[in-house]
C-alpha cells in the first residue's frame, strides 16, 4: 500500500473523472490519501472529499498566494475545521516569493504563515509548508516555532532548496517532501539532496495534478505515478531490491513513523512491492497497524502514539 500524503483531487482538472480516478486508487494499492487545502474554498472542497471517501483525510490551510481570502472571520472558520476528526494537518501554508515580489504582499504572507503555524500548534497538528524563493524567511519562522516547543512539525513540501538547508530543516524535526521533480533531468540539486539526507526523513508525495514525474512529465499527475518517484529514489540511493529492502519512509504529518531496517527475502523478485505499516494519529486514531508484506497481510494491535516501521522493497 502507498500512503499519498499530498494531493489536490478537488482541482478543476479532475472535474470530469474525479470519481473514477479516486475509485481506482485503492485498487492500485494507494490508500490513505491526504487532500490538501490551498485556499478557503479548496479547504471546503477538501473537507467534502474527506467526508465522502473513508480513505481520504484532510489538511486545512491557505497557500501564501491565496491569503487575500484570509481575514479574522475566515480564520475563525479555519480554526473550527482543525477539530474535525479527519483533519490531520494544517496546510498547505508558507511563503512564495517567486510569484509575489511586492514587499507588502510578502509581509502579509509572513503574518498569515505565522498565524497558521500558531493555529497548528494550538490544535496539536503538524504543518505542510510550501516555500518557494523564500528560504531565509521560512527558516526564520519555523525556527521560531521550534523554539516555542513544536517537536513534530511536519513537512517541507516539494522541497527545492540546497542539501545543506534540508539538513537544517531535518534538525528542526521536519521531513523533506520529494515528488515527481526528482525524476526530471534538470533536478540536480534535488538529486543531491536525496543523496545526502537520511532516507527516513524523505516524504513521498505527488502534489497532483501538478508535477507529473517522467515519463509522464507535462501531463496531469495523480497518485498512481508514485512508483516512478520510488524507483528514482531507489536508483539515487543505490538499492538492489533482490538483496535488501529500502526503508523508504512514507510518513504523513498525521502519523508517527520510524525506520528500523529492512525486510529480507532473497527469493522475492516482484518489480515493485509496497509494504506499509502505519498508525494514523488523530482525534480518533485507528488502533491497529496493517502490514502488507511479501504478499501476506497481518494485523497487530498498537498504541496510537507508538512509532511504527514502514518498509518499501523496490527495484
Amino acid at each position: 500500500m502507498i500512503f499519498e500524503t499530498h494531493a489536490h483531487y478537488d482541482d478543476e482538472r479532475f472535474t470530469e473523472d474525479q470519481e473514477s480516478v479516486l475509485a481506482d486508487l485503492p485498487r492500485k494499492g494507494i490508500s490513505p490519501v491526504i487532500n490538501v487545502g490551498a485556499s478557503i474554498a479548496s479547504t471546503r472542497t477538501t473537507l467534502e472529499l474527506a467526508q465522502k471517501y473513508d480513505f481520504i483525510y484532510a489538511a486545512v490551510g491557505v497557500h501564501p498566494s491565496d491569503i487575500d481570502g484570509l481575514n479574522e472571520e475566515t480564520f475563525a472558520w479555519l480554526t473550527q475545521q482543525t477539530t474535525y476528526e479527519k483533519t490531520v494537518a494544517v496546510g498547505e501554508i508558507g511563503l512564495d516569493y517567486y510569484w509575489d515580489k511586492e514587499a507588502d504582499v510578502q509581509e502579509r504572507q509572513r503574518y498569515w504563515f505565522t498565524r497558521q503555524m500558531e493555529l497548528a500548534h494550538q490544535a496539536d497538528l503538524p504543518v505542510i509548508i510550501h516555500s518557494r524563493d523564500a528560504a531565509e524567511d521560512t527558516m526564520e519562522i519555523v525556527q521560531k516555532e521550534h523554539d516555542a516547543g513544536i517537536t513534530e512539525p511536519g513537512v517541507i513540501h516539494c522541497y527545492s532548496y540546497s542539501p545543506e538547508m534540508a539538513q537544517e530543516f531535518i534538525r528542526l524535526g521536519y521531513y523533506i517532501g520529494v515528488g515527481g521533480v526528482v525524476t526530471f533531468k534538470n533536478a540536480k540539486k534535488l538529486v543531491r539532496t536525496v543523496e545526502e539526507i537520511p532516507l527516513e526523513r524523505i516524504l513521498l508525495e505527488t502534489d497532483c495534478p501538478y508535477m507529473a514525474p517522467e515519463p509522464h512529465r507535462g501531463t496531469r499527475n495523480d497518485s498512481r505515478n508514485i512508483p516512478y518517484i520510488i524507483a528514482k529514489i531507489a536508483e539515487i540511493k543505490g538499492t538492489d531490491h533482490k538483496r535488501q529492502c529500502i526503508s523508504i519512509v512514507l510518513p504523513c504529518p498525521c502519523i508517527r513513523i520510524k525506520s528500523k531496517g529492512c525486510v529480507k527475502n532473497e527469493s522475492f523478485s516482484h518489480t515493485l512491492l509496497y509494504a506499509l505499516c502505519i498508525c494514523i494519529q488523530g482525534k480518533n486514531p485507528i488502533n491497529y497497524c496493517l502490514l502488507e508484506c511479501m504478499g501476506e497481510s497481518h494485523q497487530r494491535a498498537v498504541q496510537p502514539a507508538y512509532s511504527v516501521t514502514i518498509y518499501v522493497p523496490v527495484r
